[in-house]
């Protein structure tokens, strides 16, 4: 009898185990969940909190913009227009979000990671150069040339990047699995953080002269 207790109590714990690795962003119980405002004083939850079905409207679903193109003066060169719930509430418990990309001629959308998704880009317009790295101890890069019409992927978590090697402007459209995948940015994060991170230790981290990395973090 305990034989059989103790196996119960290992096969649910494992079933649960299973089904929190698998299930990124909040599995959806009904057949949609429309992200409302929290209340105020309202208790953290992992998602949104979810419109009366009632009231929902279909405007809810609905993202008018995408069709504009985002500004790309900055150092960078690119803009990414994201929809995610906060944008469009009827995303919800989907497990989905999309983006438009828009690059400088020599622009590019730096190295970056998505914490929470993977992605699938789709070039509009342009030739972009895309790749990702895979993790230690490996570190593969697996990149491509893609042209209009082209679908490249990255898969989740790891670091990737797109650049624009023409001398025309580019346009790229992401899917992504999360109502809100994230994004770090690596220099950003690495050099620009806050508070800094002690020069000592990315100097050593990168094999910089610790001035160099000053330099970098002041940039940042």
């Amino acid at each position: 009898m305990k034989k059989t207790a103790s196996f119960l109590v290992v096969v649910a714990v494992m079933a649960l185990a299973s089904s929190l690795a698998s299930a990124y962003d909040p599995s959806p119980l009904q057949d949609f969940c429309v992200a409302i405002d929290e209340p105020k004083n309202a208790v953290f939850v992992n998602g949104k909190f979810c419109k009366n079905p009632n009231l929902t409207v279909a405007v809810d679903f609905f993202f008018h913009g995408l069709n504009i193109p985002g500004n790309t003066d900055n150092l960078v060169g690119s803009n990414v227009t994201l929809v995610n719930v906060d944008l469009l509430p009827g995303l919800n418990t989907l497990g989905i979000s999309i983006a438009r990309i828009d690059y400088a001629p020599y622009g590019e959308n730096p190295p970056h990671i998505h914490p929470r998704a993977s992605e699938i880009l789709t070039v509009l317009e342009g030739t972009l150069y895309v790749g990702f790295v895979t993790s230690n101890p490996e570190n593969r890069l697996f990149f491509k040339v893609l042209n209009k019409g082209d679908v490249f992927v990255f898969p989740f978590g790891l670091i990737h990047f797109q650049f624009n090697i023409g001398h025309t402007p580019a346009v790229a459209i992401a899917a992504l699995t999360s109502q809100n995948p994230g994004v770090i940015t690596i220099a950003n994060a690495t050099f620009g953080s806050n508070p800094p991170i002690n020069p000592v230790v990315l100097a050593k981290a990168f094999q910089l002269d610790k001035k160099v990395v000053e330099h970098l973090q002041a940039i940042f």
